[in-house]
C-alpha cells in the first residue's frame, strides 16, 4: 500500500479570494496530490489548506505553495487577529498511513532546508521535527509576531533560525515546518464582545498557564460579527476530548455571565473525534466504534 502523508499549511492571507485560489492552484498542480480542504477567515486573515498524498509529492507542493505565497503575500502590509510570522506561517506534515513520524520529521528537514536555499525565507523546526527543545511548541517561535522577530533574529542568538539567514524575508517573513499528530483546530464563540473575558477564559484552559494538557487557547475579537472567540488547537483529541474542551470553556464562561454562542471546525477533523462527544452528550450505554457505520464499511 502507498505510503500517505497529510500537511495542513496555514497563510496569512484571509481576504483576498484570489490569492487563497493561486496557493490552492499551486497544490492542485503537483501532481500525485489531492487538494482535500481550505478554509479561510477575514478576521484571522488566515487560510488552512489541507492536502495529502505520497511524501515527495506531498513535500513538493508544499513547497510550491509556499513559493506562490511568497510571490504574493507582504507580511509588511497585513493585520489580523492570528498570531503569524511569514506569509506562508506554518507548514506541518501528519503520517498518515504506512508512514511514520521520523518519516515525517525527515520531510519538514528537508523541506526547510529547500524553503531557505530556494526562497531565502528562514525556517524553524517544531513539534517533532524540532532540534531545539524550546522549539516544540509553535507558540515560543511565534512570541512577538512577524514584527517582534524581525528585531529579535538580528539581536538575539536564541532566535536565530534553523535554516536560512538570520534576518526574516523582507516580505515573506519567515516559516515554521514540523512534523505532529493529527490535531483540531477548534473555536468557541461567546456572545459577548468584552475580549478580556475571552482571553481570560484562554489562559484558564490553556496548558501552558495551568489548563488542559494538550490544549493551546487565545482569545480573539471577530469584530465582523461584534463578538468574541476562544481560538485553540487540541494537540491530542483522544486524551482532551473536544466535549471536555468545550464543557470547560462553557462552565468558565457561565462565571463571568456569558453564554456560547456556538463553536467551529477548521479544516478537517478526525471522525472519532465527533463520535466521542456524540457518545458523551447522548449518554450512550455499552457504546462501542465499530456499531458507527462507515467504520464498518472498510472493514
Amino acid at each position: 500500500m502507498a505510503k500517505i502523508v497529510e500537511c495542513v499549511p496555514n497563510f496569512s492571507e484571509g481576504r483576498r479570494t484570489e490569492v487563497i485560489e493561486a496557493i490552492a492552484n499551486a497544490i492542485k498542480g503537483v501532481e500525485g496530490t489531492r487538494l482535500l480542504d481550505y478554509e479561510y477567515d477575514k478576521d484571522h486573515n488566515r487560510s488552512v489548506m489541507t492536502f495529502v498524498g505520497e511524501p515527495e509529492s506531498v513535500k513538493s507542493a508544499a513547497f510550491a505553495a509556499c513559493a506562490k505565497a511568497a510571490e504574493l503575500i507582504d507580511l509588511n502590509a497585513h493585520s489580523g487577529e492570528h498570531p503569524r510570522i511569514g506569509a506562508t506561517d506554518v507548514i506541518p506534515f501528519i503520517p498518515i498511513s504506512n508512514c511514520t513520524m521520523e518519516e515525517c520529521v525527515e520531510l519538514a528537514r528537508e523541506l526547510g532546508n529547500q524553503i531557505a536555499e530556494e526562497l531565502k525565507i528562514p525556517v524553524y523546526l517544531y513539534e517533532n521535527a524540532a532540534v531545539k527543545p524550546e522549539r516544540r511548541n509553535l507558540a515560543n517561535i511565534r512570541k512577538g509576531q512577524y514584527e517582534g522577530l524581525k528585531e529579535a533574529v538580528l539581536k538575539d542568538p536564541e532566535r536565530k533560525p534553523d535554516y536560512g539567514p538570520a534576518s526574516l524575508h523582507p516580505t515573506a517573513g519567515a516559516t515554521v515546518v514540523g512534523a505532529r499528530m493529527p490535531l483540531v483546530a477548534y473555536n468557541i464563540n461567546l456572545n459577548t464582545n468584552d475580549l478580556d473575558i475571552a482571553k481570560s477564559i484562554a489562559k484558564a484552559i490553556r496548558h501552558s498557564t495551568g489548563g488542559l494538557r494538550y490544549v493551546k487557547a487565545l482569545g480573539l475579537e471577530i469584530k465582523e460579527r461584534g463578538i468574541v472567540q476562544v481560538s485553540m488547537n487540541l494537540t491530542n483529541y483522544q486524551k482532551t476530548s473536544v466535549f471536555r474542551v468545550f464543557e470547560m470553556v462553557k462552565s468558565e464562561a457561565e462565571r463571568y455571565g456569558v453564554e456560547i454562542l456556538g463553536s467551529e471546525v477548521v479544516g478537517l477533523i478526525p471522525m472519532n473525534a465527533l463520535v466521542d462527544s456524540a457518545e458523551f452528550y447522548l449518554r450512550i450505554e455499552n457504546f462501542d466504534k465499530s456499531q458507527v457505520l462507515e467504520n464498518r464499511l472498510w472493514e
